[in-house]
């Protein structure tokens, strides 16, 4: 004899067997660069939102509900963070997106989400204007308007730095927002800056601006980078005899700066939410799971994402599953800004981003930041 699914259900509750709903996967879509120059970044970001998953469904899941990742590489580019945004929304039907990996992609693919009434929750986007684009739009990244002045007030004070020379990429946004915030910043701080110089995705050779950099003599070199530009910049200032330390944003905070650097990166200074010379039982806990499952160190990109699943999972504890996606979507949306959270990252808590044009914003993240220097090939607090 067939039974259907809903007269399943029907038996279950009138036996006191089941709860409103039958559980079910939650799925969630992963909308990361796992190929192309931002991969650096999408990997690790994968693996923390993978790690953080399989905890929570060993020890039952969401409310009995298993978390299911739907994954898919937007390769860092706009025009296909649009396409997996679409896919993941349309034809998937995920429950809500984590992703993309970089502000570019976020300020092409977020207003899908938005116009979808999908939540979208940026790990790694930290470009001014991002939550300003809709109400669905969340990150636990922490804007470099937030880090930077922190960053460089405490890169002066150590280096006693009275110049600075500044290089940015021009043709990213989150390079040119790094760029704006630092000249804000050193403006601010009455930091003189003895000549500003610039590079396109995708450069190699810096030696040019580097040349005239040196020139001018001064006490450090603020740089607003990816981290393989920024590797490439430190060891080519080290090839032409230059000594002095950088001033950088989070993009610094990944393991391939020392891959390409070497020691040359020591006396680097950049500030970010997550340090791994944070000695808080939760981030202790995280870095040791994240090595006995991928053999590899964690960077912050995979600290965020692993906290950004358990600040979603806390929201989804709170929500009642009712199978009809529409409703779902809205429910989690309801429930994401009165989380908080204390994890690998360290105490957290969303902000209300401010409003642009008219339109309802989104969420930041209220965090602080946590200063850190190079020595030795790592990043450890800087005291």
């Amino acid at each position: 004899m067939k039974i259907s699914l809903k007269k399943l259900s029907f038996l279950l509750l009138s036996a006191g067997l089941a709860s409103a709903t039958l559980a079910a996967d939650l799925k969630i879509g992963v909308a990361e660069a796992l190929t192309g120059p931002a991969a650096k970044y999408g990997v690790a970001i994968k693996n923390g939102f993978t790690l953080a998953a399989d905890e929570i469904n060993a020890k039952g899941g969401v409310n009995g509900n298993k978390l299911a990742l739907v994954v898919d590489d937007e390769q860092g580019k706009k025009e296909e963070a649009i396409n997996v945004f679409k896919k993941l929304i349309f034809q998937d039907k995920v429950l809500m997106i984590f992703g993309p990996t970089l502000s570019n992609s976020a300020f092409a693919a977020d207003p899908i989400a938005n116009a979808a009434k999908v939540v979208v929750f940026g790990t790694s986007n930290t470009a001014d204007g991002i939550t300003a684009m809709g109400p669905y739009t969340f990150r636990n990244s922490v804007m470099e308007s937030d880090v930077l002045p922190v960053t460089t007030r405490a890169a002066i004070k150590h280096f006693g730095i009275k110049k600075v020379a500044v290089i940015y990429g021009n043709d990213d946004a989150f390079t040119k927002n790094g760029y704006d915030v630092f000249k804000s910043t050193l403006d601010a701080q009455k930091i003189a800056v003895t000549n500003t110089e610039t590079y396109a995705k995708g450069d190699v050779d810096f030696k040019a601006q580097l040349t005239k950099i040196k020139a001018s003599n001064p006490d450090a070199i603020v740089c607003s980078c990816l981290a393989e530009e920024a590797a490439n910049i430190i060891l080519q200032t080290r090839t032409l005899g230059m000594k002095q330390p950088f001033i950088g944003g989070n993009g610094f905070n990944s393991p391939k700066l020392f891959e390409i650097a070497k020691d040359g990166a020591d006396n680097t200074v950049m500030g970010s939410p997550w340090s791994a010379d944070n000695s808080a039982a939760a981030n202790k806990a995280f870095i040791a799971a994240y090595k006995a499952k991928f053999n590899a160190d964690p960077d912050q990109f995979a600290a965020q994402a692993y906290d950004a699943m358990h600040i979603v999972t806390a929201a989804l504890q709170k929500v009642t599953i009712t199978g009809t996606l529409d409703k779902d979507r809205q429910a989690l949306r309801e429930a994401l800004p009165a989380v908080k959270f204390d994890g690998a990252t360290g105490k957290f808590a969303f902000r209300r981003a401010a409003a642009k044009d008219g339109k309802e914003a989104g969420y930041d993240a209220q965090q602080d930041a946590i200063v850190n220097i190079a020595k030795g090939g790592k990043f450890v607090l800087l005291k």
